[in-house]
Formats: structure tokens, sequence, C-alpha cells
């Protein structure tokens, strides 16, 4: 198999450590914290994307088909995650906990929405930290094969 780039993860989980860290040293309610809140929502959104993106490429060989992957809900993706070891159940129903608050994010960029979905931001960040390991753990033990 070929080995899955986790770069791009790793790089968005420190983008929005960075982001979220500033948020919180900034004034509520001036400009600067409104400019940080944003990339914090930006991140969290493509951290939830690229995770499933992810875990569908570390999936691959456990189909007969890239096809049935492809086919895979978002929510089966990671169930699936869990049936082969690539997350535990708890962290499944944090992500699909996630992906639920980035649909709502999606569609209403309210202020005090915002703030409510900043309160799992340090959590996704550990969640997707522990992804990129455990993806590069699959990408080891595929070499040794």
């Amino acid at each position: 198999m070929k080995e899955i780039d986790v770069s791009y993860l790793k790089r968005c989980t420190a983008t929005l450590s960075k982001a979220l860290e500033l948020l919180y040293a900034s004034d509520t309610g001036s400009i600067d914290h409104d400019m940080y809140r944003s990339a914090c929502i930006k991140e969290f959104e493509i951290i939830i994307e690229q995770s499933g993106k992810l875990l569908r490429k570390a999936l691959k060989p456990y189909f007969p088909s890239s096809q049935a992957v492809d086919r895979l809900t978002f929510r089966d993706v990671f169930r699936h995650a869990v049936l082969h070891g690539l997350i535990t159940s708890e962290e499944c129903e944090r992500w699909l906990q996630y992906r639920d608050s980035r649909n709502i994010t999606a569609h209403d960029y309210g202020a005090d929405f915002a703030e409510k979905a900043l309160i799992v931001l340090p959590r996704i960040i550990g969640d997707a930290a522990s992804l990129s390991i455990a993806i590069g753990q699959q990408n080891n033990n595929d070499e040794s094969c």
C-alpha cells in the first residue's frame, strides 16, 4: 500500500492549536477575536474533512475494492476505523459529534454558535493528533510486510 501522507492534517492541527491560543489571548469583541475565531472554525472544518479522506485511504486494504470504500458514508468510515483498530469507539463517537457540529457551522455563521463550537476544539486537536499517529503506524506496519 502506498504510504498515506498525514502532513497536511498535522499542519492543520498545529494551525488550529495556534489560532485557538491566539483566540484565548485576544479580547472578546475585538477584531482579533473575530479573526481568530473564524480561523479556528475554518481549521476545524478542514480537519474533519481531511480526517475522513485519510481514513478512507487507510481502510482500502480491508475492502475488496477502492470503490467499496468510496461508497461509505462519513459515519461508516469512522465505524470501520474502529473495527480495524485505527481509532477507539470513544474516539469514533467524538468524531461523529465533530461532524455534526461541522454540519451546523456550515449553515450557521452566527457569533453565538461559533462560540459554542469552540468548546470542542481542544479535544479535536488531540483526536486529530492521535489519528495522525495511528495512520502513521499503519504506514510503518504496511512497509514491514
